[in-house]
């Protein structure tokens, strides 16, 4: 398998599949594309990928974009650690986070894209938009958190704690304000291997 990413290990649904393949344990390769100068565009990616977008993986003679639907095809294609819950509802509300946090929430991921992740905070402030997009995230983290356990469904870890985890350390990491509990789940589910396999990796200056 090839994964291809960008070439400042930055992108959060790059990093998605990245895990995902890590804990499907298995092999692939990566190979990183410069966005800042189109190469994502040039017509020998664009065969590859439908989206010209990152991450795409290629699997033997099947090219596939965009995170969620990589991630849903290796849990269903592959055998080995489930990515997602068995249960219907719960799969379906484990989708429901992936598609919400790519969608919405754009505030903060304008204010505190993910170079406060993995080269340095930012000093300015939260706009109010952030600030409502931020009070937003809290209500349903700690809605699907209700429960008390170390993961969106319980003892059973899924690849959207990891997309929930990024989005929450999108302000963690960078020291703003963050419920206690939010805070505590985040930087946990930071410390799983697989996720700390693409934290440590080797990152060109900005």
């Amino acid at each position: 398998m090839q994964l291809y990413v960008d070439t400042h290990y930055a992108s959060p649904y790059a990093l998605s599949v990245f895990v995902a393949l890590h804990e499907k344990k298995l092999p692939f390769a990566v190979t990183t594309l410069d966005l800042s100068g189109d190469e994502q565009h040039r017509p020998g990616y664009a065969k590859i990928s439908l989206t010209h977008r990152v991450p795409t993986l290629v699997d033997g003679d099947f090219s596939l974009s965009e995170s969620s639907a990589i991630t849903e095809y290796l849990h269903e294609a592959y055998p080995g650690q489930a990515l997602y819950p068995a249960e219907t509802r719960a799969r379906a509300r484990a989708r429901q986070v992936q598609g919400w946090l790519r969608s919405d929430l754009l505030p903060i991921r304008s204010e505190r894209s993910t170079t406060v992740l993995f080269y340095a905070r930012s000093a300015t402030p939260l706009s109010a938009d952030a600030r409502r997009a931020a009070a937003k995230l809290f209500e349903a983290a700690s809605a699907l958190l209700a429960h008390g356990k170390p993961y969106l469904f319980g003892d059973e870890w899924c690849i959207a704690d990891v997309d929930l985890a990024l989005m929450l350390n999108r302000l963690v990491l960078n020291g703003d304000p963050v419920p206690a509990d939010l805070a505590s789940y985040a930087t946990r589910q930071w410390q799983r291997p697989t996720v700390q396999l693409w934290v440590n990796q080797q990152r060109p200056p900005l």
